[in-house]
């Protein structure tokens, strides 16, 4: 719970970054090809359970020559039909250039709700 609280927090103070990238130091265009998303999947713990949890694992990338100090990463979660569920936005912090860095982007409803999740989009949103 305070790993939501400090993520709302986060997502509150960078909320006027959304949507696009950012700007470095130097006030330099971050380019949205130095970040890449290497690796991820879909991953569901307690099926068929009250407990059943789903999340999007996986592995990004800072392909650029600069230092992030954070890079959002949304994903969409999609139902059988490919209608959108929901959509959770996750901060990946200090992507140092050439470094890759894990992710969890978790579905926020447990049991049947979760069981509805048949795949994910992922969409690099932010890199600051």
């Amino acid at each position: 719970m305070k790993r939501r609280a400090f993520l709302v927090s986060l997502l509150a103070a960078t909320a006027g970054c959304l949507d696009r990238f950012s700007e470095d130091e130097g006030g330099d265009p971050i380019d949205p090809e130095d970040v890449a998303i290497t690796y991820d999947e879909l991953v569901r713990e307690d099926a068929g359970t009250d407990d059943e949890r789903v999340y999007v694992w996986g592995v990004v990338r800072n392909e650029g020559d600069r230092e992030m100090s954070l890079v959002e990463i949304r994903a969409i979660f999609l139902d059988d039909d490919g209608e959108e569920l929901d959509r959770v936005i996750e901060a990946v912090p200090d992507v140092t250039s050439g470094d890759e860095w894990e992710f969890e982007i978790e579905f926020p409803d447990f049991g049947e709700r979760a069981r509805r999740v048949a795949g994910y989009d992922l969409e690099i949103v932010t890199g600051v």
